[in-house]
């Protein structure tokens, strides 16, 4: 595991990016997108696992023009309310930029195979279904994404696939919402929505609303639709 360095497009300055790495290469790379508590230990731990799972797993610090460096839990009120601050100010056009240009360099890594998605986790569930419609990504995955609902006017834009995690008592995205996504991305053959009997964050590592059944089924999903797209 270790850091490299990721110049942004607009020339506002350099931010990091964390990076777990296979045992074995050539691999496809995976662009982890972070929740609202930064590239924390959960993020790190998913990018071993993934990389466990034979690809190069690459995390960047989205919250840099903020605050770079944020490690926070989900385990006190204090953190809970840093984090939303955290994603209030987050300015997402500019971190589907980073994530863009974090793509790009996940691509060039010594030992890619030229191949690279994404995967994202609440925040990062919503920014990873941008980028399904915004960017070139082999595969992109959303994990109990918010406010998905908003953003499904663009999906005539997709040209590859993206996987779509729905936790069904998820506190932060409505029935209703959830019921419009179904509806937006049915008979769309590279959409595939699932859902869950689970909380939102049922798949965040060691998070308080682990769900172990529900994480494994999705989990087992994301890899079958990462090892189809980038081998």
């Amino acid at each position: 595991m270790s850091t490299i360095t990721i110049d942004a497009t607009d020339g506002s300055g350099r931010f990091s990016a964390f990076v777990a790495e296979p045992a074995r290469k050539p691999a496809g790379a995976v662009v982890v997108i972070q929740e609202i508590f930064g590239v924390n230990a959960a993020m790190r731990e998913t990018c071993a696992f993934l990389a466990d799972l034979g690809f190069i797993a690459v995390c960047p610090d989205l919250f840099w023009r903020i605050e770079p460096g944020v490690d926070l839990t989900d385990k006190t009120e204090a953190e809970w309310k840093r984090a939303f601050e955290l994603f209030q100010a987050f300015d997402q056009a500019k971190g589907i930029a980073d994530l863009k240009a974090t793509l790009a360099a996940a691509r060039k890594l010594p030992g890619c195979n030229g191949r690279a998605g994404t995967i994202g986790y609440c925040l990062g569930g919503r920014l990873a279904f941008m980028m399904a419609e915004q960017s070139d990504a082999d595969v992109n995955i959303s994990y109990y994404g918010v406010g998905l609902d908003s953003l499904t006017g663009e999906l005539d834009a997709l040209r590859s696939p993206l996987i779509v995690h729905i936790a069904d008592r998820d506190e932060y995205f409505p029935a209703e919402g959830r019921a419009k996504v179904d509806a937006a991305v049915r008979g769309r053959p590279l959409v595939h929505a699932y859902h869950y009997d689970a909380d939102h964050a049922f798949a965040r590592v060691k998070g308080v609303h682990w769900d172990g059944r529900s994480a494994a089924i999705a989990n087992g999903r994301s890899a079958e639709a990462l090892v189809a797209a980038l081998g």
